[in-house]
């Protein structure tokens, strides 16, 4: 081939190629116009947006939605009361009121105790454990399989990671000072603790800084440090205990209304999912990194730490076997969940305390030295 014949021959395939690209991209903008529909949902959520962590977990959630479909899914979040109060966000989502919202399934341990292990139970499992179990070891499913009795589908949304054991106007140093204890807490840790005499008071969020403050509750557990330094706690109930036995972490979710689930087109579940997954390990990343400064603010303003006693830990451990073991011998879908969970709890804690643990412990070892 001549020079003169390889260059017509050069210009005419480039000219073909442009050609088939612009066709190609003429083609592709309706085409994926059409499986990307205009969609507006509305999110109720159960927490105040004063926490701006925990809340904050809807707002990654609906900007990471919208950016992923170049806004043609948008998804608007409201804050308690102003569509539906806190704690019938999960109802709303059933009876199709709103499309979802973003809540703790034990807040609705009341229609059915099996709603607890999509958060937490007392003595359960810790954030990791729990993320392995609901993403890779069938606990989503499980649950899904249970939240659909309610036109429910979840999706883990938010971690708040291990918690404090909450605020005491008096000391805990024995199960007896349980007794008559009038405490804010919800689902299963309510449950065990009214086994030892204590009265369980479930009140949302904005709702117990008056309660405490007036005496309607003796005592309230929250979070942890950030979330209740900003609650303002330590200014009527000093006694700031630990660990949360009720609440080695605790998992928030997104419940959408399994009707509107199913009618998403294929992508927009995956975006949704995406989207949900980025709360999930946004909002644990900032109460880690926000805690530790807030507990040093909490012990400057006052608050005293202290452990429970191992004869508290002991009574309450106790306490919880035997209501896991009560609602199991009547309650199938709550014992399908607890032995799930149990062999997710074993199997991690078998292997934890070879590496995780004994890293772990040195390096607070190491702190207590004052050599980090």
């Amino acid at each position: 081939m001549s020079k003169i014949d390889r260059r017509k021959f050069l210009k005419s395939t480039a000219t073909g190629a442009l050609g088939t690209v612009a066709a190609a991209s003429a083609l592709s903008a309706p085409a994926l116009a059409q499986t990307m529909p205009e969609l507006k949902w509305r999110l109720t959520s159960s927490f105040p947006k004063s926490l701006d962590t925990i809340h904050g977990a809807s707002d990654v959630f609906a900007k990471a939605v919208a950016e992923m479909t170049d806004n043609r899914f948008q998804v608007q979040v409201f804050a308690p009361g102003e569509l539906v109060p806190a704690l019938q966000a999960a109802d709303a989502v059933t009876a199709g009121t709103v499309e979802m919202c973003h809540t703790a399934s034990y807040y609705y341990w009341g229609k059915d105790p099996t709603f607890a292990f999509g958060t937490a139970v007392p003595f359960g499992l810790n954030v990791r454990m729990q993320n392995a179990w609901m993403y890779e070891a069938g606990g989503m499913d499980l649950m899904n399989t249970f939240y659909a009795k309610y036109n429910i589908h979840g999706l883990p949304g938010g971690n708040t990671g291990a918690q404090m054991g909450g605020w005491y106007r008096k000391e805990i140093n024995s199960p007896d000072d349980l007794k008559g204890l009038k405490m804010r807490i919800g689902g299963f840790g309510g449950a065990v603790l009214q086994k030892l005499g204590a009265v369980p008071q479930q009140i949302s969020g904005g709702d117990i800084y008056p309660a405490l403050e007036k005496g309607t509750i003796d005592a309230t557990e929250w979070v942890g440090p950030y979330d209740d330094d900003k609650l303002g706690f330590y200014k009527v109930a000093k006694y700031y205990y630990y660990p949360g036995w009720w609440e080695g972490q605790a998992m928030l979710h997104f419940f959408i209304n399994k009707t509107k689930w199913e009618e998403l087109p294929k992508p927009y579940q995956a975006i949704v999912r995406s989207a949900a997954h980025t709360a999930n390990t946004i909002m644990l990343a900032r109460y880690d990194a926000l805690n530790a400064g807030a507990l040093k603010r909490l012990a400057v303003s006052g608050a005293q730490l202290v452990p429970f006693s191992e004869a508290v830990l002991d009574a309450c451990f106790k306490a919880s076997n035997e209501v896991f073991d009560e609602i199991s011998g009547k309650n199938a879908d709550f014992k399908k969940v607890y032995e799930a969970m149990k062999v997710q709890r074993a199997d991690n804690y078998l292997w934890f305390q070879l590496a995780e643990y004994t890293s772990d412990t040195f390096m607070m070892i190491q702190q207590r030295k004052k050599l980090i």
